[in-house]
């Protein structure tokens, strides 16, 4: 909650950057280094490549390891040494690049092209033909396409239970994980509006329960002390109380209490939403990026590809 107004104004901020240009799937990219013909150090490189992909054909996907991702393998054609000096290497191999439901172990698309690197050694030629891949192409667009299909025809089909499972999470108070369920629909879903409505719903219950937690906190703080440093103490816990949770104005009742007894020594002002501002968005930002918070914070677990291979 302390950084969750810092989190909306860059999450508005982007929206507004992008939102002519990009929309929203929940795809992350992944690259093995540990596989096959994939040298150490090139992991970051692809996957920046394959973010690039994303971007360039106008998908904004996920900063963090999801049920659907974006990957890739490679294979060796032949390879050349190349007089020197210095020698170098050119090597041509295949990429196959797949859209893939890693839970599921199911293919959702795939293409494949021919890249040729050069290089003194066998990283660097992996690199240089990592920097050769292409972004654009139709065949590279359809692909895209296919997967982006697949991907929200899930959400078609699983919304309505992702819904009814994220609103169970909240009445166990687990409102982070179901927020995070939620925010996952695309708007190209049809229970995209389902979702917002219940992810808005959720995002209140959280507020009301964090408005009641720390509104205790503050008058414990105060109770036991009644002055400047207990004043201090207390309004660090009113602090990450906004001004929509159910327990506002019982906090604002403390806060002037405090301000009453402690005056100018309490240099602290409650929360309060700025005029003009589209709130209804804030809020939809803020409950989002409580949704993306957890998802960022689960254990990266390394994804086994191995099914690839198999399915093909």
């Amino acid at each position: 909650m302390k950084k969750i107004f810092s989190i909306c104004v860059a999450a508005l901020m982007s929206a507004t950057m992008f939102a002519a240009e990009t929309e929203f799937l929940p795809i992350s990219v992944y690259a093995a280094d540990n596989s096959e013909n994939f040298p150490e150090g090139a992991k970051a490189m692809m996957e920046n490549k394959l973010t690039q992909l994303l971007t360039r054909n106008g998908i904004a996907g996920l900063d963090y390891m999801g049920q659907f991702l974006l990957t890739v393998t490679t294979t060796p054609l032949d390879k050349d040494i190349i007089a020197g000096p210095p020698s170098k290497i050119a090597e041509k191999m295949e990429m196959n690049l797949y859209i893939v439901d890693a839970y599921a172990k199911t293919i959702f698309s795939t293409t494949s092209f021919s890249v040729r690197g050069l290089g003194e050694t066998e990283n660097k030629c992996y690199l240089n033909a990592i920097s050769r891949m292409p972004l654009q192409s139709p065949a590279i667009a359809q692909f895209i396409q296919e997967g982006k299909e697949k991907i929200i025809g899930y959400y078609d089909h699983e919304g309505e239970a992702l819904i009814k499972k994220a609103q169970f999470l909240a009445k166990q108070k687990k409102y982070d994980e179901a927020l995070f369920l939620v925010t996952l629909i695309p708007q190209q879903c049809k229970h995209y509006d389902a979702g917002l409505a219940a992810g808005l719903d959720i995002y209140q219950q959280y507020l009301d329960n964090e408005c009641n937690i720390n509104l205790a906190a503050a008058r414990q703080a105060w109770a036991a002390q009644q002055n400047a440093e207990g004043a201090a103490l207390a309004g660090e816990f009113l602090a990450k109380i906004l001004p929509d949770a159910g327990c506002y104005g019982d906090a604002m009742a403390l806060y002037k209490e405090i301000k009453g007894k402690v005056l100018d020594d309490w240099k602290f002002e409650m929360k309060k939403y700025q005029d003009g501002v589209d709130l209804e968005k804030q809020r939809i930002e803020a409950s989002r990026a409580v949704g993306v918070a957890y998802g960022n914070h689960q254990p990266n677990k390394e994804v086994n590809i191995e099914f690839l291979r198999t399915l093909l």
